[in-house]
């Protein structure tokens, strides 16, 4: 990459990912036009997918670029300011979710499509609807648009401000110098943890657990966190690599930097099958109708007791996205060898988007004539969730290149009181 290229993000690269955006999001657009005519949850299924996906991977920066900041890492300062452009998404993960919003509130009859919950004469398969069950009568002071609305606009918020804030005190730093913007973003990190914690908590909550009201689980917050985790790390390795080979990283990120990013990789890894399978034997082991039902549909058709297509997708997570990672990062060499950690952040980043796709897409489609009132909405993979993953993919990468070329910073933070230190960082 000359210097010119290096300047200005690449001006090739950054074409291309906004291309890529604008097409897919205004496919997902159409998408969630025709779903919204069509009574069809589909398509705005797949664009929550894809939302959630680019979410979790925006969510999982924010909280390392925090954790590094609260802990005084040294090792970390290299990388930190590859989060700290990625955290420029944030506005545009919000305008994406926008549309969701306006359904919700001005889409009549048509409010509940996605979160059946919305509208009170959605029909539930025991037969009654919402408005009369009493589920949803001690669940709606929580559950009512308003409210949704609100929480919404304050989890972005929070994860807006803090992303802004946290880029003002590096970058800051780097015109002056002055030692308070790293005890600044020491302090906002301290306080931006728990903040991120429970918005990202009461998202999940809101956002995926609230598709099948019905049921509830404590510890899916602490699964979206996990995940979030092993995705922000994934894109982060990724993002390091071509910096590192032919771009603004070249001679700057090094080894010993490539096995803590995989350490952490590996630690994620454990903790998010930990957090998998604890949800997954409480509910087994309490079996309890209004719990276990969740899982049902995703392993058999209740109507027939045959497994159905989603139990292969479960059992994909299981040996794909625990057993085959898990063993792999157990050896050094994967660890620290460029094209090895490479493929392994692809592939947890692959398996990331099918365990965000397995805990949004299924559910129950309220069908008569049937034994249980309902049978399971079947595995497909639908051209809205590829265009809502490349559009909203797009747009973000694209923010980045453009924070990249926009701000007039270093391509490290080379005025924190740390970075030589991390510059000189080994095993």
């Amino acid at each position: 990459m000359s210097a010119a290229e290096k300047a200005d993000g690449g001006m090739g690269p950054k074409i291309l990912f906004l291309a890529a955006g604008v097409a897919g999001c205004a496919l997902g657009a159409i998408g969630l036009v025709s779903g919204v005519s069509d009574d069809d949850p589909r398509p705005l299924l797949g664009w929550l997918t894809g939302l959630g996906f680019w979410l979790s991977v925006a969510v999982g920066m924010l909280m390392m670029a925090m954790l590094f900041r609260v802990f005084n890492s040294s090792w970390g300062v290299v990388v930190r300011r590859q989060l700290e452009h990625c955290l420029s998404a944030f506005p545009v993960l919000a305008i994406c979710f926008a549309p969701l919003l306006l359904i919700a509130w001005f889409g009549e009859e048509k409010s509940g499509i996605l979160w059946e919950w919305m509208n009170p004469h959605n029909s539930l398969p025991d037969g009654h609807q919402v408005g009369q069950d009493i589920l949803y009568e001690k669940k709606s002071g929580f559950l009512n648009v308003m409210f949704f609305s609100v929480r919404a606009i304050l989890y972005f918020g929070i994860f807006i401000g803090l992303s802004h804030w946290l880029r003002k005190c590096s970058f800051e730093q780097d015109k002056d110098g002055d030692p308070k913007w790293t005890r600044l973003g020491h302090n906002i990190s301290a306080g931006g943890i728990p903040l991120t914690a429970l918005a990202l908590t009461f998202a999940a909550f809101d956002w995926f657990m609230s598709l099948e009201y019905h049921w509830f689980s404590t510890m899916y917050g602490v699964w979206f966190f996990a995940g979030s985790m092993r995705a922000g790390l994934a894109v982060t390795i990724i993002i390091c690599f071509f910096q590192s080979t032919r771009g603004r990283l070249q001679g700057i990120y090094n080894q010993a930097h490539r096995y803590d990013l995989a350490c952490l990789s590996l630690t994620f890894t454990i903790f998010w099958a930990y957090i998998c399978f604890s949800q997954y034997f409480l509910i087994y082991h309490a079996n309890i109708p209004e719990e276990t039902f969740w899982y049902q549909i995703r392993e058999i058709d209740p109507n027939t007791g045959e497994k159905i297509t989603w139990w292969w997708v479960g059992m994909g997570l299981i040996f794909g996205h625990f057993f085959a990672p898990f063993l792999y990062l157990l050896w050094y060499r994967n660890k620290i060898d460029v094209q090895r950690l490479l493929f392994a952040a692809c592939w947890i980043l692959t398996f990331h988007l099918l365990d965000v796709y397995w805990n949004v897409i299924p559910g129950r489609v309220v069908t008569a004539g049937t034994e249980m009132g309902y049978v399971p909405r079947p595995f497909t993979i639908e051209i809205w969730d590829i265009a809502a993953i490349v559009g909203i993919g797009g747009i973000c990468g694209f923010r980045y290149l453009q924070s990249l070329s926009q701000t007039e910073v270093e391509d490290i933070p080379v005025r924190d009181p740390r970075i030589l230190e991390s510059l000189h960082h080994h095993e």
